[in-house]
């Protein structure tokens, strides 16, 4: 582990005339380094991309074609890395035909996997029914501690009046809509609505197509 410094550097610190100064003495007498002395081995890499871009059109034409009749034969790959199994990969899943998904949705529709059970550690959280509507959360469920209980604000004294005064009720003002909170409701309940019939239409279509697959089974056999 290194001690990590992040103060500003002493160049920070040094007065303007003594900058110039050095400045000068720098120009006029640099220091006479030694020359450097390269202890690691250079690596070929061959030529390099700026070099190969600026090379003519019949010499990459000619490489091409060397490459395909007499490519370069290199030498087995030395895994020392442990290879993780990561299942099928994603682009082989998706060159697969529509009824292989079908098997699959229909397998994991009627025995899906079994996962290990999760280990939380987390306290858990009364939902308060939220398997059948999101709601939101009290702030007293997810505290812990003492519940403390506040007295009840006083309340007015009643003041006497006539029967009528006291009999009629009041009427509470009418809150506010606001139009684009309503527009924004109308929308989501129309994309919804859309979303639910492309779904059925789908459904559909997959259904008509694994029929048509099963009969055409049947009728090449």
């Amino acid at each position: 582990m290194y001690d990590l410094d992040f103060s500003p550097p002493e160049g920070l610190t040094v007065s303007l005339w003594r900058s110039l100064l050095i400045n000068m003495a720098d120009r006029f007498a640099p220091e006479r380094l030694p020359p450097l002395e390269l202890t690691s081995k250079p690596v070929d890499v061959g030529i390099l991309e700026g070099d190969l871009l600026q090379l003519p059109w019949y010499r990459t034409v000619f490489t091409n074609i060397s490459d395909v009749v007499s490519p370069e034969m290199l030498p087995p790959l030395q895994l020392e890395s442990r290879p993780v199994d990561i299942g099928e990969l994603l682009g082989d899943e998706l060159s697969h035909g529509w009824w292989n998904s079908l098997l699959q949705n229909l397998r994991d529709r009627l025995s899906p996997e079994r996962p290990v059970p999760l280990q939380l550690t987390s306290h858990p959280i009364a939902a308060f029914g939220a398997e059948s509507s999101l709601q939101i959360l009290d702030w007293s469920s997810l505290l812990t501690g003492p519940k403390v209980f506040r007295p009840d604000p006083p309340q007015a004294p009643q003041t006497s009046g006539s029967f009528e005064q006291i009999s009629a009720p009041s009427v509470p003002e009418a809150a506010p809509v606001d139009a684009v909170l309503l527009a924004t409701r109308a929308q989501l309940v129309r994309d919804i609505g859309r979303s639910r019939f492309r779904r059925r239409i789908w459904i559909t279509l997959a259904a008509a197509e694994a029929v048509f697959f099963l009969v055409a089974i049947f009728k090449m056999q």
